[in-house]
């Protein structure tokens, strides 16, 4: 039987016990400080912060979704040009990718993940006043680019909170509940956002995103500081003896675990992305007059999905472990990638969108959850999330492209064959290389 020790980073507020998978040895080395547990263990945090964070990430969501295709829309209405607009998009999803690991390392560096976040959240309530009030060239590509940087943070920081309040061995359930009020933001800011700019004009909707950021930071101010372990957050430990291997940023990058994570992060992405645009294109041909309905619709299922599931996925991953959860999601994509590319009736495509929704459910949870497992000792937790954020936003950049030159040239049945084809692959590599990252109590 394998011996537990118990480590901390502080007497009462710390990273408890870990337990290698394989070996029994902590993450980054054998000095760590081994003191006696505290009475009754560490001290869960109180509801209030619970809830405080609960808010600050539904109310964030929101925020978030008012810079979504309303940019296009509302630039439309003044008078720009499609080149103008696809300028100041691209510009925000080029800082948005190579921002992701600074934006990392940034948090890791940060004393207070509370401040990060804060100035994030009010940055992009800037931006979207800017959008509103003063949509011209120059203006809005400076809110485009403050927006796409205060994004790369937002992630981390919100990832970093979470692990610095209830510890590694609750952080599952914790990422969990974080998906559900984040598809309960979307979902109900997407209704806002659309009947104001049904009401109102796609003005108002970044005037209502600015006013969104205020509940946003009351939100963020309602999570307790001094209940957020700073070490934690990081994903580091106290040492004895200070471990420059173990913290050096060379050694997280030569983790054998979080490249193949990445990679096959990267590969579901690359079949992922592209699946529910390919797939609007098929239904607006076959079913013109009811194509925004079902569109609607396919993006409503899933969100819903991930707001029911989320949770219990947290729970089951520490249960079962990671590996079985995300052969789970990659199978799931392959199935809805066969799924598309055979069924024609434009309504059961809604129903093929259940499949979207359990993908999105454990990715959703599992991304930062895996990191972290992996990062654990390491301090370079958020830096760690930044380099999988980035094999995302280059396996989502890819898809499309890929997708749509298949689609145009073979048609799209055959770019839906082909994006589940790279599912497997995922599938594949998941299942013979990614080791099981879970620890143990």
């Amino acid at each position: 039987m394998r011996r537990r020790r118990d480590l901390f980073a502080r007497p009462s507020q710390s990273i408890g016990r870990i337990d290698d998978d394989r070996q029994g040895r902590s993450a980054g080395g054998g000095n760590v400080v081994p003191l006696p547990p505290a009475p009754g263990g560490r001290p869960k945090p109180s509801r209030e912060s619970q809830r405080g964070l609960d808010w600050f990430i539904f109310f964030l969501a929101d925020v978030q979704t008012g810079f979504g295709p309303f940019i296009a829309v509302y630039l439309t209405t003044q008078k720009w040009t499609q080149v103008e607009i696809g300028f100041v998009l691209s510009i925000g999803g080029i800082i948005g990718l190579l921002g992701q690991m600074p934006g990392g390392a940034i948090v890791d560096y940060a004393r207070s993940e509370r401040l990060v976040a804060g100035l994030a959240v009010a940055t992009i309530g800037c931006a979207a006043l800017a959008y509103a009030l003063w949509p011209i060239f120059p203006v809005v590509t400076a809110a485009a680019i403050l927006h796409a940087l205060a994004s790369c943070v937002l992630g981390p920081a919100i990832a970093a909170i979470s692990l610095g309040l209830v510890g590694p061995f609750a952080i599952g359930e914790r990422l969990g509940r974080n998906a559900r009020f984040a598809s309960l933001g979307n979902g109900s800011a997407a209704a806002l956002m659309g009947a104001t700019g049904y009401l109102l004009s796609s003005q108002a909707v970044f005037l209502v995103t600015f006013m969104l950021a205020i509940p946003t930071l009351l939100a963020l101010a309602s999570i307790r500081e001094q209940e957020i372990d700073v070490a934690q957050s990081h994903g580091a430990v106290v040492r004895e003896v200070p471990d420059k291997e173990a913290t050096s940023v060379f050694h997280l990058l030569r983790q054998r675990p979080l490249l193949i994570f990445a990679g096959g992060v990267l590969l579901f992405q690359l079949a992922n992305a592209a699946m529910l645009p390919l797939m609007a294109g098929v239904v607006t041909m076959r079913s013109s007059q009811w194509a925004p309905v079902l569109i609607a619709a396919c993006i409503i299922v899933p969100q819903a999905i991930v707001a029911l599931a989320s949770p219990s996925v947290g729970r089951k991953a520490q249960a079962w472990g990671r590996r079985p959860l995300l052969l789970l999601a990659f199978g799931a994509l392959a199935i809805r990638g066969l799924l598309f590319a055979v069924v024609s009736d434009p309504y059961l495509l809604v129903a093929v969108q259940v499949f979207d929704g359990i993908t999105a459910a454990v990715l959703s949870v599992m991304v930062p959850l895996i990191v972290a497992d992996v990062a654990f000792g390491s301090g370079h937790f958020n830096l760690a999330l930044g380099i999988v954020g980035t094999a995302t936003g280059i396996g989502a950049s890819l898809s499309t492209v890929l997708a749509g030159y298949i689609s145009d040239t073979f048609g799209s049945s055959i770019a839906f064959t082909g994006l589940a084809g790279i599912a497997a692959l995922g599938l594949t590599v998941i299942w013979l290389f990614m080791p099981e990252t879970r620890r143990v109590e």
